[in-house]
């Protein structure tokens, strides 16, 4: 009779609950479920914080590449200008005014220095400018700028991306070459086609090189090619 109470009390307290060691494996068990969705998600959080900053990427780079189509196609050939001149650092372009004809010319400049100790791509834009004398003061601060900017002509500026380099070719009599070693400013009036020595001296092409830093959302080489309207192409 006693061994048969015992064995109904140790039923009855099964019945009731759970063991120590039943629970420890419980525990364990869901501890292992919850790092591994932890993980999951944490992943999944991950790449689509990669593909959002992917995506804006592209698109701020898309914006920048626009900018610089508009003012190629925008480049005036003002009789004793330079319309484009390029020595390495900087790139200044004569262009049009973006918002009135009547407003004058601008001179632009792109170039590549260091900002806040990362090189950036940057870009600088003159106030309109209506006679020989606005230009030349424009256009020679623009070399100052790409050097050793003045507080006021860094409000000028807009800082575009970070760029490890870049590069520029000129397509001239069907081949493309390091825009270096070629003469812009010098060039010969093409006189066939009733075009001054500014607006020959316009290459028939840029070619574009971008070399992105590394460990960016995008990295690599980038190459954009414009075909100047003269020769009646498209945009680039």
């Amino acid at each position: 009779m006693g061994c048969a109470r015992k064995t109904d009390m140790r039923t009855k307290a099964r019945a009731c609950g759970f063991t120590l060691v039943e629970l420890l494996v419980a525990i364990a068990v869901m501890a292992l479920l919850a790092i591994v969705s932890w993980r999951g998600l944490d992943g999944m959080v991950r790449a689509q914080q990669q593909t959002r900053e992917r995506a804006d990427a592209v698109l701020a780079l898309q914006t920048i590449m626009d900018q610089w189509g508009a003012d190629l196609d925008a480049l005036q050939a003002v009789e004793r200008t330079e319309p484009m001149a390029w020595d390495g650092q900087v790139l200044r372009l004569t262009r049009r005014s973006m918002r009135q004809p009547d407003e004058g010319a601008v001179v632009v400049a792109w170039a590549l220095r260091s900002v806040d100790g990362q090189a950036q791509w940057l870009r600088w834009q003159s106030a309109p400018v209506r006679t020989r004398g606005e230009w030349t003061d424009a256009w020679t601060r623009a070399a100052q700028w790409a050097r050793t900017p003045s507080t006021a002509e860094r409000r000028q500026e807009t800082v575009l991306m970070p760029l490890a380099g870049w590069q520029l070719f000129f397509y001239r009599g069907g081949a493309w070459a390091n825009a270096l070693s070629t003469n812009t400013a010098g060039s010969q009036p093409q006189t066939p086609g009733g075009l001054g020595n500014a607006a020959a001296s316009i290459p028939d092409g840029v070619r574009l090189q971008l070399t992105l830093p590394e460990g960016g959302a995008l990295s690599g080489v980038i190459t954009r090619d414009w075909v100047s309207p003269l020769l009646g192409g498209g945009k680039s």
